[in-house]
C-alpha cells in the first residue's frame, strides 16, 4: 500500500497509484555513485581553492587533515571513473542488443539533443512570460539532457586533468611541463563551475522548483505515479498508453525503507550543497 508520508515530500508520489517504473536499478545505483563521489570530491578539493577561508580549514579538519583529505579525494575519483565506465559499458550493451540501431540514437530513450529540444527551450522561455503554454516533454526533457551532458563534459575534463595531476611522473613522458600548470587551472575552475551549477541550477530544476518542491525522489526509488508521468512527461505517457505498455510498466509503491533512505539522502544533499554554494559565492564576491 502507498504510505501517506510520501505525499508530504516527493513530487513523484503526487496523486494516487498505481506506480510506473521509470528508472532501473543500474541507473539508480549510478546516480547514487555520482552523488557520493561528487560530494566527496567537492568537500575535499574545495579547500584548496579557498585556503584563506575559515570554512575551508574546517573542512580539512573534518576530514582528518590534508593527507586524509587527499586519500578521500582519490577514492572518490575512483568511484567517478567506475560509474563512467559502467555507464559507457551499459550503452554499448544496449546498442548491441537494440533491434533498431537508428532508434537507439534518435528514439525517445536517447539523450542526444534533437531539434524539438531547442524548440522546447524557446517555448519554455515564452512560457515564463505567459506568451506560450508549457512545452510537452517525452521521456527526457531538454533540462535532463542538459544535466546529462554537463555531467559527461565535467567528468571528462575534471577526470582527465585529475589523472594528469595524480600521475605526473607517468604523463610527463608524453607531455611538456606547462601542461600540468594548465591542468591545475582547468581542474579547479571546471570543478568550481560544476559545483555552482549542481548546487543551484540542477537543484532548482530537479528539486526546488514549485512543482517539484521540496523533493523529487524518482531517481532514487525508480518509480512515480501515473499522475506524475502524465504531468511531467505527457508525450511519454501518451506513447506508452497508445502502445498499450502502461500496464506492463506498473510496479508497487516504493517500500518505506527505500523512501526514507532516499528522502534522507536528498534532503542532506540539498542542505549541504546549498550551504557550500552560498559559502563559495560569498567568498568570491565579498
Amino acid at each position: 500500500m502507498h504510505h501517506p508520508a510520501a505525499n508530504a515530500l516527493s513530487s513523484s508520489d503526487r496523486g494516487s497509484g498505481p506506480y510506473i517504473k521509470r528508472f532501473g536499478r543500474l541507473e539508480r545505483i549510478l546516480h547514487l555513485m555520482i552523488i557520493v563521489s561528487f560530494f566527496g570530491l567537492v568537500m575535499t578539493g574545495l579547500p584548496l581553492l579557498f585556503l584563506n577561508e575559515p570554512w575551508a580549514h574546517f573542512l580539512v579538519r573534518m576530514h582528518g587533515g590534508i593527507g586524509t583529505a587527499a586519500i578521500i579525494h582519490r577514492c572518490c575519483a575512483v568511484i567517478t571513473f567506475t560509474y563512467a565506465f559502467l555507464h559507457f559499458a551499459s550503452l554499448i550493451w544496449k546498442f548491441a542488443h537494440a533491434e533498431d540501431k537508428k532508434e537507439f540514437f534518435t528514439g525517445p530513450n536517447s539523450m542526444i539533443p534533437k531539434a524539438k529540444d531547442g524548440k522546447d527551450m524557446a517555448q519554455m522561455f515564452r512560457y515564463f512570460f505567459g506568451r506560450a503554454p508549457m512545452p510537452k516533454f517525452e521521456r527526457y526533457s531538454y533540462l535532463e539532457k542538459f544535466d546529462y551532458w554537463a555531467v559527461t563534459w565535467g567528468t571528462t575534463v575534471i577526470g582527465g586533468t585529475g589523472l594528469l595531476l595524480w600521475f605526473p611522473e607517468f604523463f610527463s613522458r608524453f607531455f611538456p611541463g606547462w601542461i600540468f600548470n594548465v591542468a591545475i587551472i582547468i581542474h579547479g575552475l571546471e570543478a568550481l563551475l560544476a559545483l555552482v551549477f549542481k548546487f543551484t541550477i540542477h537543484f532548482f530544476n530537479g528539486q526546488l522548483r514549485p512543482d517539484k518542491f521540496p523533493l523529487d525522489l524518482v531517481i532514487f526509488t525508480g518509480r512515480a505515479t501515473h499522475q506524475y508521468i502524465e504531468e511531467e512527461h505527457p508525450l511519454e505517457y501518451e506513447r506508452l498508453k497508445r502502445e498499450g505498455r502502461l500496464a506492463e510498466k506498473e510496479v508497487a509503491p516504493p517500500p518505506r525503507w527505500l523512501y526514507m533512505f532516499a528522502a534522507t539522502i536528498g534532503l542532506s544533499a540539498i542542505a549541504i550543497g546549498l550551504t557550500l554554494a552560498v559559502l563559495v559565492i560569498w567568498a568570491i564576491f565579498r
